[in-house]
């Protein structure tokens, strides 16, 4: 069994799990939620429950990693009374991080392939119908999807093959640095465009008005979903990095740096696209859509359309990277843990698993296309999308946060002892009676609120 590597320093820890937060739920989910929910009344809203939903359960997935020092795969049985069958979630837990690389690898693909696409000018000269055309070209190759496919399994488990220190914790810190650089000049450029401010205002005036037409209550649940996936929770993605430090400092205030860091990518990246969006008259709440096809519309109004282009596909290629990685980590700590498997062995055995459960979603998008689990234009990536983002991270999520706070998991005590070893920000105790009665409804309301919204 080899010796538990630990990070080399605070800052390693804190932008790698915020590289694991920070993903394709910032840069891309988190712009079109905003665009179709009304802009800033919406981003209020998400903030407030970024801080009182997801906080929490990030200090508990923090606790039960380093308390265990374990991954997922045994941390449950590491620290449950005898007798319990907390470790029974832990399955499903890794269930999860496979499920989500199913598709996260090939959508990063399409990430990198279109930063290619911008250096080389494919858009160049393209009007909006062309630009539309590129990305449906793209998805209808199977040869082209898998290849950029395997490019991002190959370089996120080349990464991981070099271990915690060298590997992980070295490029990823050199990656979030890079893509805090690009994001900061990508800002700059976009609310310096001629007509931006209109787009500033949408993003940054909140408009309750434009809130009650949407309805309350569907801008309160869609802010309530955003922040709770956008942390990557329930499925031990966060506990692993908890499994890797000491307790020289509590693990509220490491979870708050890490939260302040995920908003803060999130809120830049709708500094980028909205001023672009108004500054060329190009509707905001287009959706999904917003990167792949309005965007590359809007870098073609630009002068040095290649190079902005080029820029902002290197920064979404960051983002979605930072998080394959730190799954990537987690799942090869499984068999650490399992069965005391070197890294190398690990990294090789899940390198080759991961290409083969990857293809059905690369496939979905055409020679699989027939195959439509919600009806019509519905594609295999949403079956493997609704598994994880509506089940499992709700549901995992809940498994944490009850195995914290209920006597017959691991408990308050424990929890609270855990949380509060070292220096830093005491997890507040008078939130005891709020996470263990309330925050678990409405974990309940976003599971039950996700099922109404895929099939009403």
């Amino acid at each position: 069994m080899e010796k538990r590597e630990k990070f080399s320093s605070r800052i390693g820890f804190i932008l790698i799990s915020a590289g694991c937060a920070i993903g394709i739920g910032n840069v891309w989910r988190f712009p079109f939620v905003t665009g179709q929910y009304g802009g800033a009344a919406f981003v209020l809203v998400y903030l407030f429950f970024l801080f009182a939903l997801g906080l929490p359960i990030m200090v508990m997935e923090f606790s039960v990693g380093r308390a265990s020092q374990k991954s997922i795969a045994t941390s449950f049985q590491t620290l449950e009374p005898e007798g319990t069958k907390w470790h029974w979630y832990s399955y499903f837990g890794m269930a999860g991080n496979y499920l989500l690389m199913m598709f996260y690898t090939t959508v990063a693909g399409w990430m990198i392939s279109y930063f290619f696409k911008m250096l080389k000018g494919d858009f160049v000269g393209k009007n909006p119908k062309q630009v539309e055309a590129v990305f449906g070209e793209l998805l209808s190759k199977p040869e082209v999807l898998i290849f950029w496919m395997l490019v991002v399994i190959v370089v996120g488990f080349l990464i991981c093959s070099l271990g915690l220190q060298n590997g992980v914790e070295k490029i990823t810190t050199v990656m979030m640095s890079c893509l805090f650089l690009v994001i900061l000049v990508l800002v700059i450029r976009s609310v310096t465009l001629p007509g931006a401010s209109k787009g500033l205002s949408f993003y940054l005036v909140p408009d309750f008005q434009a809130m009650k037409e949407q309805g309350i209550m569907k801008v309160v649940s869609a802010a309530m979903g955003q922040a709770f996936f956008t942390l990557s929770l329930g499925i031990g993605a966060i506990a692993i990095f908890g499994s890797y430090i000491d307790r020289s400092y509590r693990l509220t205030g490491e979870a708050v740096s890490v939260a302040v860091l995920d908003t803060l990518v999130a809120l830049m990246s709708g500094l980028i696209i909205f001023p672009a969006c108004f500054a060329f008259g190009v509707r905001p709440d287009s959706g999904p859509n917003l990167v792949f096809i309005t965007l590359p519309n809007v870098f073609n109004e630009m002068p040095g359309a290649r190079i902005w282009g080029a820029l902002f596909f290197l920064f979404m290629s960051f983002a979605a990277l930072s998080t394959i990685i730190a799954v990537f980590q987690n799942i090869i700590s499984f068999a650490q843990d399992l069965w005391g498997w070197t890294i190398k062995k690990a990294s090789i055995f899940n390198g080759i698993l991961i290409t083969i459960l990857s293809l059905p979603c690369a496939l979905g998008f055409n020679v699989w296309s027939h195959i439509m689990p919600f009806g019509a234009n519905s594609t295999i990536q949403d079956l493997e999308d609704f598994i994880v983002s509506n089940n499992i991270l709700p549901l995992g999520s809940l498994v944490y946060l009850l195995f914290c706070v209920t006597k017959y998991g691991w408990g308050w005590k424990n929890f609270s002892e855990e949380a509060n070893a070292g220096k830093g920000i005491k997890y507040p105790e008078w939130t005891r009676k709020y996470v263990t009665f309330i925050l678990p409804l409405i974990v309940i309301f976003i599971f039950i609120q996700g099922y109404i919204d895929k099939f009403k």
